[in-house]
């Protein structure tokens, strides 16, 4: 069986993380699998060396990309000279390459399109794009069950769920100082982190700075991590005041770090698929709080594993950051407990388990 995953653009975020990932575990399972992306895309490259995985250069990542017709040409080639089985499209971008590609095909690999959120893409999008895939590969059950209510291809829909590296992301509790004194955060605070890149729109992350102010807890620091953090955090704290109190780290590759150097992480977002970032945290045994956003309600359960609002309330976002912030250390040993055995569930491990599975299924028919 022979497989090429499509990647677009570049830089890294959550799809990026489970491309990365299930490639690496899909390799090490004795898959022939290759990825495509794009020239610009030296990280991916470096992280995947290692696993002696073949790459493929597609796209040149430049403006109006989408709309160059020699980045179609090369993912053609690409495909017909290799003779794939399967061909994943990773993101919505993605999959416009594949689904585009598949017209002028001489081979016939079999199509997969994962869809990472439950956004309803529109009536002629459904039909001149989705519908090319032989399967669509969703990162939830709720997300599924959000699809197939309406009516979106039900026919092609799979829950595979996306997984974490349970190697990187686990309890470091003895290592908490020394972590905050290499990353240069204070030692003195109680520290809530948000991992996401700067997207206020899908993260919500304005809102939370502001929530976060607003519940008034002068021993409590914000630490915002991703893409764009750094610069947008000083601009909106010097609108609401506070720049002591809310930090902006930027894109770090030092994840698992600062998780174990923080004691809470909040997730404040209005659209997620499995929500890895959340994952991550709660296996790092972190109290969490995070709203309901896509799948989270399938394994974060409020008061258990952690602490849940509805998608947009703020103010109970704002409630819980200040209930977790003065809890008894027995009930916070306890939910940091029931956390790391929540996410031990989530492993990559498992995910390439059910992506080998669902190969299977198509190639046999």
């Amino acid at each position: 069986m022979k497989v090429l995953q499509v990647v677009d653009g570049y830089g890294w975020g959550g799809t990026k993380e489970q491309v990365y990932l299930t490639t690496r575990e899909l390799k090490k399972k004795g898959i022939d699998i290759h990825i495509a992306l794009s020239f610009q895309y030296q990280q991916m490259v470096e992280k995947l060396k290692p696993y002696n995985v073949p790459i493929h250069y597609f796209e040149n990542h430049i403006k109006n990309a989408r709309y160059r017709i020699e980045n179609y040409r090369r993912l053609i080639k690409i495909i017909d000279e290799n003779r794939f089985d399967i061909v994943i499209g990773n993101s919505p971008h993605a999959f416009d390459y594949v689904r585009v590609s598949k017209i002028f095909l001489k081979t016939r690999p079999k199509i997969i399109n994962v869809k990472r959120s439950g956004r309803i893409p529109s009536f002629l999008s459904k039909y001149l794009k989705y519908s090319a895939a032989d399967r669509i590969v969703v990162v939830s059950k709720s997300v599924e069950k959000i699809l197939r209510e309406k009516k979106f291809l039900p026919e092609k829909l799979v829950t595979i769920e996306s997984g974490i590296d349970l190697s990187r992301f686990k309890p470091e509790p003895e290592k908490k100082e020394y972590f905050r004194k290499k990353i240069g955060l204070p030692v003195d605070k109680k520290i809530f982190v948000n991992v996401a890149n700067w997207n206020p729109e899908v993260k919500g992350q304005d809102r939370l700075i502001r929530s976060f102010l607003q519940a008034d807890m002068p021993d409590a620091v914000l630490v915002l991590v991703g893409k764009d953090t750094d610069k947008k955090t000083k601009e909106l704290t010097k609108q609401y005041g506070g720049e002591d109190r809310v930090i902006g780290l930027g894109f770090r590759e030092d994840i698992p770090k600062i998780l174990n150097a923080s004691d809470y992480f909040v997730l404040s977002s209005f659209l997620e698929g499995i929500a890895g970032a959340l994952l991550q945290a709660m296996a790092t045994g972190k109290v969490v709080i995070s709203t309901l956003a896509g799948g989270i309600d399938e394994y974060l359960k409020d008061g258990y594993n952690g602490f849940s609002v509805e998608v947009g309330d703020f103010e109970g976002l704002k409630d819980k950051m200040r209930y977790v912030a003065q809890m008894d250390k027995n009930l916070y040993k306890k939910i940091s407990h029931n956390a790391v055995k929540t996410a031990n569930h989530y492993s990559i491990e498992n995910t390439a388990n059910k992506y080998i599975r669902l190969f299977e299924e198509m190639l046999n028919g």
